[in-house]
């Protein structure tokens, strides 16, 4: 019996980690496919039959990490990750202050009294005790044949230290030998402080990943109202039955699908189709999880619950798609694979090669350069390259109005080639307007005051456009205000009747049609505007068109995007009509109409697997989907805080022009990347050899570790110096 089932996971101190749990749940035997989400430490394991659990355990545990196989409160797992987090924002701010002091004396004031015995004792809690993770973990990988960043940073900080504590308590032994007596512990507190640093912030813009599953999740209330036999029994949602009958209350969230059996309501479906205008419903109309009923009250029969319902399938979509991409900044951890071996064994064959040479003090002398190999290969450039070009980038944006949570949308925001943009609320306001009044013949002077008197009285979700439009503060009184669900109000002033809705309507009502008027309306309708016309008495006198106005900046920062090669799509849950209008108006020659959640999600996958680079951009709750699964993914500041906690990439004055800004930034903080790596490994490449003491049959040259270890600090201030020029 195949199995599809999410674990918990424990352990893991940055997205290597995840790396390294997916590929020992991969290749266990059973396994058919495994995904882990570093951003809620989970993993999804699928399995062509049962697996037994408890030795796939144990696999994970062999690795260093922890897989939870046994039921645990969610609550519980947010509780140790918060934990976590605190843990290590602890154990950077502590080894920042105690590493501070070890640097100036280190670097400025090495002859200080006592100075290498004070660096000594601020040095030992950094490597011992707050900086210790890097050493149990460059452990757990030896123990297991493999090496990463962290045995490197352990290599390096971990010899230095050693050979820093000998020749502090007992420097005759080089001196005896006309030796220098030098100590690196500068050099080890810096190394440990800075990765440390580095992780802390890559676990914080991780942190909020998570933010969007909670949001969803409470999209769906805890309980719900059933009706049985008459009463009203409140039940929690979970254990709900398909075929129940449930209320839904004024206001309320609606809990599950289904279908509705009595009474009638508008529902805002916005989450799903991303429309502002509530859907009308009534009778044998299918009302969905998450969305909000408006004003009536109406009873449903669940026909979908658990995790059946479209919200949950939405839910574990989002959370399949999070989990389904590396991002770039391990692809250091992975160089740290090839490189560190390599560096050790170079370390290990300069000391041999020394040692057998039969010079003076020969192992002595094969010793030093081993130090001064891993001093010089330390990772400190190699693991700065990326972070700093990415603060740098991401502080940038922020003054920009661009919020940038990784550097994945960084690396990939200058190979996109296409961008998919939803309609309301990213290209148009996302907020019903009228856009226009039509009342040909001279009317009565109060007449805008009558029709917002009388759609100040209605339910109706367009109403509020009408008298936001008219903005009278003082309406006239008026007698006999009548809703006509589904159809329009009617209401008298001075004895005189009006009536506001559909042409059908009117047409029942015997209301004498006005070619002009019918003729104007029917030309707005075309461009999939809502029209609502107005009688009095029994003559058509108007109609009001409502529709969501564009951006003024959207079609002038399309245009701009097109000229960068970048091809448009526009995918909307609404008419045809309507973004075939839109879509026209723009110069958009692709667009896509009627989209539920899941078509946009399909559509962006059907585009990747044609080998384009796709972001979306979006702002609603229907777009998450396809945004998780976007190669870079753009959320409207003023939109939801779930499209903002799913995308990477948030503008927050909500405007199409910053994309084309973003792409830039994204371009030059590529360069800057590549230049930092390039740097930092031409450097290993050129130090490495003569720290190993090439140089020395030639011209007698030998680099000491102290100069080693100025050579490692010019390197990262060299990195952070390159990066800041994105600034």
């Amino acid at each position: 019996m195949a199995m599809k089932k999410e674990f918990p996971v424990g352990g893991m101190s940055c997205a290597a980690c995840a790396v390294s749990v997916e590929n020992t749940l991969k290749t266990y035997p059973g396994v058919k496919k495994a995904t882990v989400n570093y951003a809620t430490h989970s993993a999804i394991v699928e399995s062509e039959g049962k697996l037994d659990l408890d030795h796939l355990k144990k696999a994970i545990q062999n690795e260093g990490y922890d897989l939870i196989v046994e039921d645990v409160k969610a609550e519980e797992l947010e509780l140790q990750q918060q934990k976590d987090l605190a843990k290590l924002r602890f154990n950077t701010i502590a080894s920042g202050v105690l590493s501070l002091p070890v640097f100036i004396i280190g670097m400025f004031w090495m002859h200080m009294p006592y100075g290498n015995e004070v660096m000594w004792v601020l040095t030992t809690p950094i490597l011992l005790f707050f900086g210790r993770s890097f050493f149990i973990n460059a452990w757990k990988q030896a123990r297991n044949l493999k090496a990463n960043m962290d045995t490197l940073v352990a290599l390096s900080t971990g010899i230095a230290y050693i050979y820093s504590t000998f020749n502090t308590f007992l420097p005759e032994w080089l001196l005896s030998r006309g030796l220098e007596p030098h100590v690196y512990f500068e050099a080890a507190a810096i190394i440990i402080f800075f990765i440390l640093l580095g992780r802390l912030l890559e676990s914080r813009a991780k942190a909020g990943t998570g933010e969007a599953l909670k949001k969803l999740m409470g999209l769906q209330p805890n309980e719900v109202t059933v009706i049985h036999n008459g009463q009203e029994i409140l039940k929690k949602t979970e254990t709900v039955q398909a075929g129940e009958e449930i209320l839904v209350k004024p206001g309320q969230k609606i809990p599950l699908d289904g279908e509705v059996i009595s009474g009638s309501s508008y529902v805002n479906e916005s989450m799903l189709t991303g429309e502002p205008v509530p859907v009308q419903k009534t009778i044998g109309s299918k009302v969905f999880a998450g969305t909000i009923n408006e004003k009536g009250s109406f009873n449903f029969t669940a026909t979908q619950v658990g995790n059946d319902t479209l919200l949950a399938q939405i839910i574990q979509r989002v959370k399949e798609a999070q989990g389904s991409k590396a991002p770039m900044q391990h692809m250091v951890d992975k160089i740290a694979g090839i490189f560190v071996p390599i560096v050790i064994l170079l370390s290990i064959i300069t000391l041999f090669v020394w040692g057998f040479t039969g010079i003076e003090d020969s192992w002595l002398r094969g010793m030093l350069s081993m130090i001064t190999v891993l001093v010089i290969a330390c990772p400190c450039a190699l693991g700065l390259a990326t972070p700093t070009a990415v603060i740098a980038a991401i502080g940038k944006g922020a003054k920009m109005g661009i919020l940038i949570k990784d550097a994945e949308s960084l690396e990939k925001g200058k190979k996109v080639d296409t961008l998919l943009l939803d309609k309301t609320g990213t290209i148009t306001e996302g907020n019903p307007k009228v856009v226009d009044v039509f009342f040909p013949g001279s009317q009565e002077d109060n007449l805008p005051a009558v029709i917002a008197a009388i759609e100040g009285k209605s339910e109706h979700p367009l109403a509020k456009a009408i008298v936001s439009h008219f903005d009278l503060k003082e309406k006239p009184v008026i007698q006999d205000f009548q809703s006509h669900t589904g159809n329009g109000v009617s209401a008298s002033f001075e004895d005189k009747l009006y009536r506001i809705g559909k042409k059908s309507w009117m047409e029942e009502q015997g209301v004498s049609m006005a070619e002009g008027i019918l003729a104007d309306a029917e030309e707005k309708l075309s461009q999939g505007k809502i029209v609502i016309f107005v009688a009095k008495e029994n003559e058509l006198i108007g109609s009001i068109t409502i529709a969501d106005p564009v951006k003024k900046t959207s079609k002038e920062a399309i245009k701009h995007l097109q000229k960068r090669g970048v091809e448009i799509h526009i995918l909307s849950g609404d008419q045809d009509k309507t973004v075939s209008h839109l879509a026209d108006h723009l110069g958009v020659p692709h667009y896509q109409a009627a989209m539920m959640p899941t078509d946009k999600a399909e559509y962006v996958k059907r585009l990747q697997q044609e080998g384009k680079i796709v972001a979306m951009a979006g702002d609603g709750i229907n777009d998450s989907e396809a945004l998780s699964l976007a190669d870079v993914s753009i959320a409207m500041g003023h939109g939801s805080d779930i499209a903002m906690d799913v995308a990477k990439v948030t503008l927050i004055h909500s405007d199409l022009g910053q994309i084309s800004k973003f792409l830039e930034l994204s371009k030059k903080s590529v360069s800057v990347i590549h230049q930092n790596l390039f740097w930092a490994f031409i450097y290993n490449i050129i130090g490495i050899p003569i720290a190993a003491g090439v140089l020395y049959p030639a011209f007698g040259f030998l680099l000491s570790p102290m100069i080693a270890g100025a050579a490692m600090a010019l390197s990262s201030v060299s990195v952070v110096t390159n990066s800041l020029r994105l600034k």
